[in-house]
């Protein structure tokens, strides 16, 4: 495939998915999705399989069902009906039989405690959840961020692997002589505490000068400006899944404030997949807006 193609196929997902994003209440039709990028439904399932490793239609139904899960605990008077409207469901009962088919268990169970023993499992199962790390008391600031273009590699997994996509990236910049002081950024599209780390969707990316085009095997975006939970944290290899745990699971549901679909970012001081310490300083960006 030409390197024109490649970017042109990148730019196209990128525009869809951060159209799913932020339109995940509404009845999203493939056909439609296409006809924005002026290609085929055919094409568009192709191009977005090839970009992310993921089918379509799983990936639209998995954002809805991850918002759920973290409405039902933010949302504290909402109805199960109003919580599945709000994550684009037609119906009650068509929510109810998804969730159950992704968590094991029904909303009402989940808003009740459930989520923590889910999330649980889900670090007794990772590499990455070897940690007895506490965040209790972390408190974040409030800020508006402003918009970062940047460079990126995708990544399939939450796990060691994601070194690999780091060293190309940092290859990339050095051949590219992007500055050594330019910002690195993780962006978490799925959140590893409730989705097994093997599946996550991950990206490793550099703020790059917006409008940049360089050679190479990286693509482009731009992360939204958005209302966001800032959240100073330090500590090393397996603490990062305890610390998002506390944020969706603790911190999230007592805070008057709701995740938004837009996916959080780790904006990295010291990367632990890059340096040999294994130890990060990161600022995690949530957007959210006020309940």
């Amino acid at each position: 495939m030409k390197r024109e193609t490649k970017h042109h196929h990148a730019d196209s997902v990128n525009r869809v998915l951060s159209y799913i994003y932020l339109h995940i209440d509404t009845d999203l039709n493939v056909a439609e999705l296409a006809e924005m990028e002026g290609i085929s439904p055919h094409h568009l399932h192709r191009i977005f399989k090839e970009e992310t490793g993921r089918n379509l239609f799983e990936t639209i139904k998995s954002i809805r069902l991850q918002k759920s899960a973290s409405l039902l605990l933010t949302n504290k008077y909402a109805t199960v009906s109003e919580i599945a409207q709000m994550c684009g469901y037609s119906s009650q009962t068509s929510f109810i039989k998804a969730f159950k088919e992704r968590f094991h268990t029904t909303p009402k169970v989940w808003k009740s405690g459930e989520s923590l023993l889910y999330s649980e499992k889900i670090l007794e199962g990772s590499s990455f959840g070897n940690s007895d790390r506490d965040f209790s008391g972390t408190i974040p600031k409030i800020v508006k961020s402003p918009p970062i273009y940047a460079a990126y590699i995708r990544h399939r997994g939450y796990n060691i692997s994601i070194k690999n996509s780091w060293n190309r990236l940092v290859g990339w910049s050095i051949e590219n002589t992007i500055p050594e002081n330019a910002r690195q950024i993780g962006f978490h599209h799925d959140n590893p505490t409730i989705t097994p780390p093997d599946e996550c969707a991950y990206i490793a990316a550099i703020e790059v000068k917006k409008g940049m085009r360089l050679h190479g095997s990286v693509a482009y975006f731009e992360i939204p400006a958005s209302l966001c939970a800032v959240f100073h944290i330090q500590g090393k290899y397996g603490d990062v899944l305890h610390f998002m745990r506390y944020v969706y699971q603790i911190w999230l549901p007592e805070s008057g404030f709701e995740a938004k679909t837009l996916p959080p970012y780790a904006i990295y001081r010291k990367n632990h997949f890059v340096d040999e310490s294994d130890e990060f300083d990161l600022e995690f960006y949530l957007p959210i807006t006020v309940l």
